[in-house]
């Protein structure tokens, strides 16, 4: 399961797992970069937020030198708010940071504007400690940036994250590029059908982030993702990271941690019975309205999501 692909609208080949940077704890993520693609990782995920490129790019480095091709792994980056009147700079930083001519996926990050001439690189304020956020621009300006650097060779493909139904349709309409992928958080407790559906509808690819939920991975002890760990000889953490893949999207598993990141990547297949249990326990979530996003920056911004708004 781990070494499957899925097919993009770009007609390239994605890994349906993948490793997760965020938070990756600062002076370990080379290691984890390094030792996730020598032990059979395919893809790793960054942002220029997250502060820790030039780790990742230490440590596609060091698998590069123990013999891994670049063009076997798959590599997508994302372009953060400060950044979204100007683009082409922040994939100038991010390539620069991570080693490399290219990179397989370039994502806008949220579909807002963060002052870019602000108090902060990444996270500028107001004098209120409030968000610096410029509350006139249109995520749409953004993506017309994106699609010009599919021109110049250093990005494969252009998608786009935390898109909702609305903000989605908002922009499918003028893009001359359709996006390749929306990576959200999702899981059982955010299935999100509205925007899933809306994205296989239009052959967008759905990424998973924060598949297991928040830290300490409160989802491990939802009641239908033990029964099917018990039934599967297998741990929760494995069901959660398995389900996405067996409904044909990719997840991304995040650690540091050399025997985790090797735990990962044991999936295992899970039936239509066996989603089914999955897909019930979150539409019940659903009509009791208890939906857990555990990833929503305060930006002050309704990004559409019904949860959220």
């Amino acid at each position: 399961m781990a070494d499957k692909t899925f097919k993009l609208n770009t007609g390239a080949d994605i890994p349906a797992f993948g490793l997760g940077t965020w938070q990756g704890e600062p002076g370990k993520v080379k290691t984890a970069v390094s030792h996730a693609l020598k032990s059979g990782y395919k893809l790793i995920d960054a942002a220029y937020c997250y502060g820790n490129e030039d780790e990742v790019g230490a440590g596609l480095a060091d698998a590069f030198a123990s013999g891994i091709k670049r063009e076997d792994v798959f590599v997508m980056t994302k372009v953060w708010a400060t950044y979204n009147t100007r683009v082409g700079l922040g994939l100038e930083k991010s390539l620069k940071a991570l080693g490399l001519d290219y990179v397989d996926l370039y994502l806008i990050h949220w579909p807002l504007l963060l002052n870019p001439d602000g108090n902060d690189d990444r996270f500028p304020k107001k004098e209120d400690g409030s968000r610096d956020v410029i509350r006139s621009f249109d995520h749409r300006e953004a993506w017309k940036e994106m699609e010009k650097l599919v021109e110049t060779g250093k990005v494969k493909a252009i998608g786009v994250c935390n898109y909702s139904k609305r903000y989605l349709e908002e922009l499918l309409p003028v893009a001359k590029i359709v996006p390749a992928i929306n990576q959200l958080e999702n899981h059982p407790q955010l299935p999100q059908t509205e925007i899933i559906d809306l994205c296989h509808e239009k052959g967008i690819h759905v990424v998973a982030y924060s598949p297991l939920g928040s830290t300490g991975s409160p989802l491990a002890s939802a009641e239908p993702v033990v029964k099917l760990a018990e039934k599967k000889g297998v741990s929760p953490y494995t069901i959660l990271l398995s389900h996405h893949v067996s409904r044909g999207h990719t997840v991304l598993a995040k650690s540091v941690n050399p025997d985790r990141i090797d735990a990962n990547k044991n999936l295992v297949t899970l039936d239509k019975d066996e989603l089914k249990l999955l897909d019930d326990y979150s539409a019940d979530i659903v009509a009791k309205k208890e939906w857990k996003r555990y990833v929503y920056p305060p930006f002050g911004v309704d990004f559409g999501f019904p949860d959220k708004s």
